[in-house]
């Protein structure tokens, strides 16, 4: 399945929050579920569609930090899932 992630949102959908990391991975917030948890698009050695939580994001402040909103547009990728 492709997925595009073009213009602040993944296949349509708009990413509300972002985050980035050292390593080349990125976790779109499609939707939060309750505070602090989302359904989402990652991008990483297998990208794909599931749940995360916040929390455990910035428990890894050194190596994965959010992706200012202002930036968001600006993220253009194709995948492969």
């Amino acid at each position: 399945m492709k997925v595009v992630i073009r213009e602040g949102k993944v296949n349509g959908k708009p990413i509300i929050r972002a985050w980035e990391s050292f390593s080349g991975w990125y976790w779109f917030g499609l939707e939060e579920v309750r505070p602090g948890y989302w359904f989402g698009f990652v991008v990483g050695i297998c990208p794909e569609f599931g749940y995360f939580s916040e929390r455990e994001l910035n428990e890894l402040k050194k190596w994965i930090w959010p992706v200012k909103q202002c930036d968001i547009p600006f993220i253009d990728k194709v995948v492969e899932t």
